[in-house]
């Protein structure tokens, strides 16, 4: 698929990249220790269906739910199933639609009542490199400007990037082209030119940026088991410079949160 996107496909890209945030708004209202996740699948497929599209994942290379939803240890590629969600949990939720022939694709991670100070620290941390990651998704520039800034800010506090999985360009097509890795060197990687449409999600490990894969052939975890945290945005290169296609306000809203990190890419 071509790497530019026309401003009336990037538009149509906008409305399924905030589909998907919708329904990630009002699945954070829902989320509580006693659920279980195949729950939350539920709830996205219908709200999905009831807003003229169709769940993005399912089905996708014959993955059986709607949802994405990976607790705890698990990286990315979680299957939902009637598992208890409890209090101290964290839930990593990636969700897709298409609608009107293309795809919107992001994730959170939710907290799941309170969480350990730690796992807090993890989970600022890895958002706020998706943002400077964002930052470096400009005309000029080369995917390793943008994975090394994630790379860079995570690996200094801490915290493993994982190496296997990374971003991509969205369109008609789930995963196009470029690949968007969350780790890099400056000046390295494919050139970022206008009306590029990308999906940038750093997998951020609170230890080893080694991964493991179950049996059941989707989900993935950490190699130490300890916790891991993921986020992702949709962004379209517009006049030059970082447009977000996704928003986290339908998820601030649900939890009464108050922020302004989005406001340098809108608008």
């Amino acid at each position: 698929m071509s790497l530019i996107k026309s401003k009336e496909e990037i538009k149509l890209i906008r409305e399924s990249a905030l589909l998907v945030s919708k329904t990630l708004g009002m699945l954070a209202a829902e989320i509580r220790p006693g659920i279980n996740t195949l729950y939350l699948d539920s709830l996205a497929e219908t709200y999905i269906r009831d807003h003229g599209a169709v769940p993005g994942f399912l089905g996708l290379y014959g993955f059986p739910n709607t949802l994405c939803i990976s607790p705890n240890s698990q990286v990315v590629h979680g299957i939902p199933n009637k598992e208890e969600v409890k209090e101290g949990d964290i839930l990593s939720i990636d969700c897709g639609v298409l609608k009107n022939g293309f795809y919107g694709d992001h994730a959170y991670t939710f907290e799941v009542g309170e969480v350990k100070n730690e796992i807090k620290k993890l989970l600022k941390v890895a958002k706020e490199s998706l943002y400077l990651g964002i930052a470096e998704f400009k005309k000029g520039n080369r995917t390793g400007d943008v994975g090394y800034a994630i790379q860079n800010y995570n690996e200094s506090n801490g915290y493993g990037v994982v190496r296997e999985l990374v971003g991509h360009g969205l369109g008609k097509e789930m995963h196009e082209k470029p690949e968007m890795p969350n780790y890099g060197k400056r000046g390295s990687g494919k050139k970022l030119i206008e009306g590029m449409v990308v999906a940038i999600e750093p997998m951020i490990n609170m230890g080893t940026h080694k991964i493991n894969q179950l049996k059941d052939g989707w989900t993935i975890l950490t190699a130490d088991s300890l916790p891991s945290v993921h986020f992702e945005h949709n962004i379209a290169i517009i006049d030059g410079k970082p447009n977000l296609l996704s928003t986290f306000d339908y998820i601030y809203e649900s939890l009464e949160i108050t922020s302004n990190e989005e406001d340098q890419f809108k608008n």
